[in-house]
């Protein structure tokens, strides 16, 4: 892989609030959505201090735009010489990251950037270890597909039934960490199996975990989205492969259930995972 690197001249960001914020965007054949939603990371309201971007051996012309445009605007590109998938890219990304807090965003326009004030700000106030951005929060509308919608329903509850975690949307690309805790894990899916994975594993240290409501904006196959039924079949296999034993689960759900009846919770827990 090879590295490049820019001076940060523009981001202030959360220096001055003792805290620095790394985004890693995988990127695969995105010439048609890279720049913007590059310049709507840097006009987020909550502006990274680290934006990093892991090219996984794009042939559309990505990488032209990567060397003439966003270069320039970003902390760091990291390009595979080869295809290997998003979750080799994240894998990739997350070990280059240096920031406190870590921001995983797509380098499509389905999500956006304007949220990170509200799912960066759990952990900040020292509520929450981990953060997952949910497309189907209270009065927010998901935007996607029907069979979209129903895969990522079943994979949740499935994933939630083996973990113990009582999480909305497993699948959600927005996902934020203490950088210590993500870097602490190996990951090893090298595709879309990253989001089954890293679950199972999170659940597994019993950190804080919470949910907050985003915004969403799901594009068709014919746009590029990428994803597919087969991943689908190996999210299943790794929801299985990654999580707890399933009596841990069930025990970490009852103990979620019995302190939700004594105080107010955030919408997923797994304090009492085992490490």
């Amino acid at each position: 892989m090879i590295g490049h690197h820019a001076d940060d001249d523009h981001a202030q960001g959360n220096r001055g609030k003792g805290v620095k914020l790394s985004v890693v965007m995988p990127c695969y054949n995105e010439r048609d959505t890279l720049r913007a939603i590059v310049e709507a990371v840097r006009a987020s309201p909550c502006t990274p201090d680290e934006i990093i971007i892991v090219d996984d051996g794009s042939t559309d012309g990505t990488r032209a735009i990567l060397d003439t445009q966003i270069a320039p605007l970003v902390q760091r590109v990291i390009l595979h010489e080869a295809n290997q998938g998003k979750g080799a890219a994240l894998r990739t990304g997350i070990g280059a990251a240096t920031g406190d807090i870590v921001i995983i965003q797509d380098a499509d326009l389905e999500y956006d950037p304007n949220d990170y004030p509200v799912l960066v700000e759990p952990i900040r106030a020292g509520r929450a270890d981990v953060v997952y951005g949910t497309r189907f929060g209270a009065g927010r509308s998901p935007g996607m597909f029907l069979r979209q919608r129903i895969a990522n329903r079943v994979l949740t509850r499935l994933s939630n039934l083996f973990t113990g975690l009582r999480l909305t949307d497993m699948e959600t690309c927005y996902k934020v960490f203490r950088r210590e805790i993500v870097q602490g894990i190996r990951i090893e899916e090298d595709r879309f199996g990253f989001e089954p994975e890293i679950t199972a594993k999170i659940a597994r240290t019993g950190c804080r975990i919470h949910e907050v409501p985003i915004a969403y904006r799901g594009r068709s196959y014919a746009e590029g989205k990428k994803i597919g039924w087969k991943d689908g079949l190996r999210a299943i296999l790794c929801i299985a492969k990654y999580s707890p034993p399933l009596h841990t689960s069930l025990r970490n759900r009852l103990i979620s259930k019995l302190r939700a009846g004594s105080s107010r919770r955030p919408v997923a827990d797994a304090d009492d995972g085992p490490a």
